[in-house]
């Protein structure tokens, strides 16, 4: 999964591109000075690019997931890998979700590459399609909302991820994969890796990130007593999902932040997606 950048930090984008969203951590920061920033959340463009819009002490999730292990090829054909250095699934095959934060503003976008079809990265068999638009979820700002659609120029003849539309999926043991770090303030990764974390109720996540948490908008998973397991930065706006009553996979969340990576007492934060499934399915419908 992803690697943190220092302690609160959303999952951000593993290698920082040029327009790099900023972390949770950051955010708290950027709202001590303004009020208005939180982590993992692409706020003033380029200039606050760079910061980190999570809370002060909340960090992204592990890079290639933390304790994770190898995925088959094929195993999961709906993630994707963004230029920018983060995650994603393929909503539609011309319509990818991530992270708010991973992006900087809604509008005509040729500047992200999506991913496809390959378990490696540098595999020949992986597809590669160019961006034409992104959509950041309306109101974004650094707090809550932490979801994008990135528009791809070709679609992507692989397998879609369906996501939640209510709250029933949203408890038991979840999936993780990405390409982020494997180690907190590790590199990015050449393969997939995937790992299995459970779900943590509101109350106890509170107790670890209090004020920062936004409860109705976020759903957090992984081991509160041991760590060790968890996305980190790399991995933001990947899938978080489970399957569902019919056996098919099904995205109850987004990586979002967390503290560090795989750290004890800290899980890791996600997007709720069954609060945005309208939502992101009414901006789809105008890409």
């Amino acid at each position: 999964m992803c690697a943190p950048d220092q302690d609160e930090q959303p999952r951000t984008p593993a290698s920082p591109p040029p327009s790099r969203p900023p972390t949770r951590k950051q955010a708290t920061l950027v709202k001590q000075l303004l009020r208005a920033v939180k982590r993992c959340s692409v706020i003033a463009a380029v200039a606050l690019a760079t910061l980190s819009l999570q809370p002060a002490n909340a960090s992204a999730a592990p890079a290639p997931v933390v304790g994770g292990t190898r995925a088959a090829q094929g195993e999961f054909p709906f993630m994707v890998r963004l230029s920018m250095g983060c995650g994603g699934a393929l909503y539609s095959q011309t319509i990818v979700l991530t992270a708010a934060h991973c992006v900087s503003g809604s509008g005509n976008n040729t500047s992200i590459t999506a991913t496809a079809g390959a378990v490696d990265l540098q595999s020949s068999s992986a597809v590669k399609v160019r961006s034409t638009k992104v959509l950041q979820a309306p109101g974004y700002n650094g707090v809550g909302k932490d979801w994008a659609l990135i528009k791809l120029a070709q679609p992507i003849n692989q397998p879609t991820l369906k996501i939640a539309s209510t709250t029933a999926y949203d408890s038991g043991t979840f999936t993780i994969a990405g390409w982020g770090a494997a180690t907190e303030g590790g590199g990015q990764q050449r393969y997939l890796l995937k790992a299995n974390v459970p779900f943590v109720s509101d109350a106890t996540c509170q107790q670890a990130y209090g004020s920062d948490l936004v409860p109705s908008q976020e759903i957090c998973a992984g081991y509160v007593s041991t760590g060790g397991v968890d996305t980190c930065q790399g991995d933001s706006g990947g899938p978080m999902f489970r399957k569902d009553n019919a056996g098919a996979w099904i995205q109850v969340g987004i990586v979002s932040w967390g503290e560090g990576c795989a750290r004890p007492g800290y899980p890791g934060v996600y997007t709720q997606v069954s609060t945005f499934a309208s939502a992101i399915a009414s901006a789809a419908s105008t890409l």
